[in-house]
């Protein structure tokens, strides 16, 4: 009995330690990035981020950004409360079409509007209109990220409805409110912290986005930054303006949850809601959302169907199959390695929790929040400075970007399984005698599998579809399916590319199949006790 106390203030202790090493490898990339942008020279330093190329790639990111934010709003928003409070046909499909767009891309919506338009594109080849231009610049990287962001906002706003307790706006209209107070003082302020979270996650896509930026020849810090890679002191720069508006985002958005209260004195058990009549909007509605659904949805489905059709498969399939390969080669190591790395974290949040553990466990999400190309640089240039280590293009260092970049994701699946696995049954196995590491291969581990392979799914149909950190770290000749989508649609090579596109968003399709699983999963599970 002594021996097995000692053991289990010794794991603590172990798992503390191994935490923190974690979190320092996160920590790492953005220290060398720092390092290379002071080693410059002062005055060298201050002209390139006051220089007006710095100031008008800063304005346009932006610009964007802000763009973005606003279109992605009037798509989720809408959709959010129609699939929930209103009497709406097809409500079950309307909220599936929400999700899907997560299955594409944004590069792989920026090549479906690309394709659209020129001599040889899908509207001169379907319409009468020949002369149609391509959408590029501003309008094309804001439409192509809104409509590819999107469900990041619907999912936690379409949450935060249907949690929210119809009690409170029939107790507010019993006192005289009208409509508009209510929404104004009763349902707005619930839904802040779920529109926060969520715009958190589509600003962060934005201001890290490459592939669509790229593609659509919109010049902002991302795309400067790969433009710039060569000159390793002025990307640095870059990569750490990019860093500093993540930080920013994370800082509003942890200061707006900070001050925002929405305490219960009761438990708030809620209760069915009755739909809310559309009456006469009911057509404008759906007009609405069918043309969400038509551009989200329609369009990427129709432009792969119309280029696959024109793609010479034959000569392509050993390009296929090689890019798949190379995908292959990436992401099933990072499937396997992060689940183990976020099982730790999340283990020690729950199973030892202090204020520690839980600072270490939010660390996960700083490689996350790092804008891709930043945090690629950051582990390009450590390899460079330290050349002994053998990492620079090398596979072990794209995977090890791909795990900690996608920690955050791992842990999600991970902390549900742990929330359902009671610690009684741990507590009973160690009072029958077995010792830490039994109890967790015989207990615990069959009540974390359901979490692990969900972690390990969604790090490995991330990792499918990632590309700035396998353009900026993957071996030489290591083209992805990514890669080549990508290399193709920037030549305007759209037939080329549609194998390509076609592999990924069947990967991502069952991505998305994936998140509905356990969606419906955790809502049937039962409880522990």
């Amino acid at each position: 009995m002594q021996q097995s106390r000692r053991a289990g203030t010794t794991a603590p202790v172990l798992l503390l330690s191994g935490a923190i090493l974690l979190i320092l490898l996160l920590v790492l990339p953005l220290c060398f990035l720092f390092v290379q942008a002071v080693q410059a020279d002062p005055q060298q330093l201050r002209d390139w981020v006051l220089r007006p190329r710095t100031l008008r790639l800063l304005g346009n990111t932006l610009l964007l950004s802000a763009g973005v934010g606003v279109l992605t709003t009037l798509m989720a928003a809408p959709l959010a409360w129609l699939t929930t409070h209103a009497d709406l046909p097809g409500r079950r499909w309307w909220t599936l079409a929400g999700v899907l767009p997560l299955a594409i891309p944004g590069y792989l919506m920026a090549y479906t509007l690309l394709g659209l338009g020129g001599y040889t594109g899908l509207i001169a080849e379907l319409t009468p209109f020949d002369q149609v231009q391509r959408l590029a610049g501003y309008p094309g990287a804001l439409l192509a990220l809104s409509l590819a962001n999107f469900p990041y906002l619907y999912l936690p706003l379409r949450t935060g409805l249907l949690r929210l307790d119809p009690a409170l706006e029939e107790t507010a209209r019993s006192l005289g409110a009208t409509p508009a107070e209510v929404f104004g003082r009763i349902t707005l302020p619930q839904l802040v912290p779920a529109y926060a979270g969520g715009l958190l996650l589509v600003l962060l896509h934005v201001i890290g986005d490459f592939g669509v930026v790229s593609l659509m020849r919109y010049e902002t810090l991302s795309y400067s930054l790969y433009a710039s890679l060569f000159s390793r002191g002025y990307a640095a720069v870059m990569g750490l303006l990019l860093v500093a508006l993540a930080c920013l985002l994370l800082l509003a958005d942890a200061r707006l949850i900070a001050v925002l209260r929405l305490d219960r004195t009761g438990s708030g058990a809620g209760r069915l809601r009755q739909p809310v009549p559309l009456g006469r909007l009911r057509f404008p509605a759906l007009c609405w959302l069918g043309i969400i659904s038509l551009l989200s949805l329609g369009l990427p489905l129709l432009s792969l169907a119309f280029w696959s059709l024109k793609a010479s498969w034959w000569s392509l399939l050993v390009d296929l199959f090689r890019a798949l390969g190379a995908s292959l080669s990436g992401s099933l190591p990072a499937a396997l390695l992060t689940p183990l790395l976020a099982l730790l974290l999340a283990w020690l949040a729950r199973r030892h929790p202090s204020g520690a553990s839980r600072w270490l466990e939010r660390g996960a999400f700083l490689g996350y929040a790092t804008p891709p190309l930043a945090f690629a640089l950051g582990w390009a240039i450590l390899a460079l400075r330290v050349p002994a280590l053998g990492l620079y293009q090398s596979l072990p260092l794209l995977v090890l970007a791909y795990s900690l970049h996608f920690l955050a994701e791992a842990i999600g699946p991970l902390r549900t399984s742990l929330q359902l696995a009671s610690p009684r049954l741990e507590e009973a196995s160690r009072a029958l005698g077995w010792g830490p590491v039994p109890t967790f291969r015989r207990v615990t581990l069959p009540l974390l599998s359901g979490g692990l392979i969900a972690s390990a799914a969604l790090v490995f149909l991330s990792c499918m579809k990632e590309l700035p950190l396998t353009m900026v770290l993957a071996p030489l000749g290591h083209h992805t399916l990514a890669y080549n989508l990508y290399d193709r649609t920037s030549e305007a090579d759209f037939a080329a590319g549609a194998p390509y596109a076609l592999a990924i968003l069947l990967f991502a399709a069952a991505f998305v199949g994936l998140l509905l699983q356990q969606e419906r999963a955790s809502t049937t599970a039962p409880k522990s006790s």
